[in-house]
């Protein structure tokens, strides 16, 4: 009798394993009327305040995509500002459904935290900026200089790695509120300040003199950026993959806000895998068939998002670079809908 109670309790236990997550987030999303999202407190290009309890930027988009796909209104979501040191917690406290917040996916954090980054929405990496009157050309001459950067991050990691890689003398201050930085900066008591290349574009235009700084041409690292979830709800998890997915596919096929419409008499079988026209491929996610219409009408494709936030048509204007699709010599590149 021992013995078949054994086996009875490993094959239940086997059983269990192969149960999927329980899929409980998109439900309590629902239920709630609006999707909660982590961002920044404020960075321009990605997300910033408007003064008028609205926010607006590459990664607050993606918040109104995953609303618009929910709930076919892109304003259904409520937005937690959230510090480098409080992001993560705030996702694993349930305080937020999905953080979107300029974050690195690295093993530490999905290994360690209980997190998963389902996609890069934002490749990055890290970089320096100095003053002009500096004279320096290049990360490698910064030899003997004061560095700062922002604690809880990143790039406090690869400041030191590649300070002490290249044998380069130097002193760190770090700072827990990024503004704090970036004024100590700005003061002269650092030479230079590190971050990722995106984010000194943006803090570059909050500097007293912006023209008198520069980025230098080094990329010391890798930041693949992307929204984060807890590692509980594989539906979830899924939805919030393939809404970035969805507005890739759409950039690629040349399915925009623009003629999304036309799109759904489109003929081409994959445009009408996209816009639902052919299978219910949105339902197997929990949504609906026009899901990736939603997305595309109401916020955009991701070229459309770029541009406006990030890229040519807003303040920063930042090049594609690897961001641009596969098809263009980038490296954004996502799995068909079929």
């Amino acid at each position: 009798m021992k013995r078949h109670i054994a086996i009875f309790a490993l094959a239940a236990a086997a059983v269990s394993w192969c149960l999927p997550a329980q899929a409980q987030t998109l439900k309590t999303v629902r239920d709630r009327g609006a999707l909660i999202c982590g961002v920044n407190q404020d960075l321009i290009g990605f997300s910033k305040p408007d003064g008028k309890g609205g926010w607006a930027g590459f990664d607050v988009d993606f918040c109104k995509a995953l609303a618009a796909a929910i709930f076919n209104d892109p304003t259904k979501v409520r937005y937690v500002a959230l510090n480098a040191a409080a992001r993560f917690t705030a996702l694993q406290s349930k305080e937020i459904d999905v953080l979107s917040r300029n974050s690195t996916w690295t093993m530490s954090r999905e290994a360690g935290l209980g997190l998963s980054f389902p996609v890069t929405t934002y490749y990055d990496g890290q970089g320096f900026i100095v003053t002009r009157a500096s004279g320096a050309n290049s990360a490698l001459e910064l030899n003997g200089v004061s560095a700062c950067v922002q604690t809880d991050t990143t790039n406090q990691l690869n400041l030191v790695d590649f300070f002490k890689a290249n044998k380069i003398e130097h002193q760190v201050q770090t700072f827990s509120a990024l503004d704090d930085a970036l004024k100590a900066y700005d003061a002269g008591t650092c030479k230079t300040f590190t971050a990722d290349v995106s984010q000194l574009h943006a803090l570059r235009l909050r500097l007293g003199k912006p023209a008198d700084h520069v980025i230098l041409p080094e990329v010391i690292s890798k930041e693949p950026l992307g929204p984060a979830v807890r590692n509980d709800d594989m539906q979830w998890f899924n939805i919030v993959r393939w809404t970035h997915f969805a507005m890739v596919n759409a950039e690629e096929l040349g399915v925009s806000s623009q003629n999304v419409d036309d799109a759904l008499r489109s003929d081409k079988p994959d445009v009408k895998r996209l816009v639902g026209a052919d299978e219910g491929y949105g339902e197997k996610l929990g949504l609906t068939k026009d899901w990736a219409v939603r997305i595309v009408k109401l916020v955009g494709n991701y070229g459309e998002v770029f541009e406006r936030n990030i890229g040519d048509k807003s303040d920063l204007k930042i090049a594609r670079g690897l961001n641009d699709l596969w098809t263009r010599g980038g490296i954004q590149y996502a799995p068909p809908v079929r």
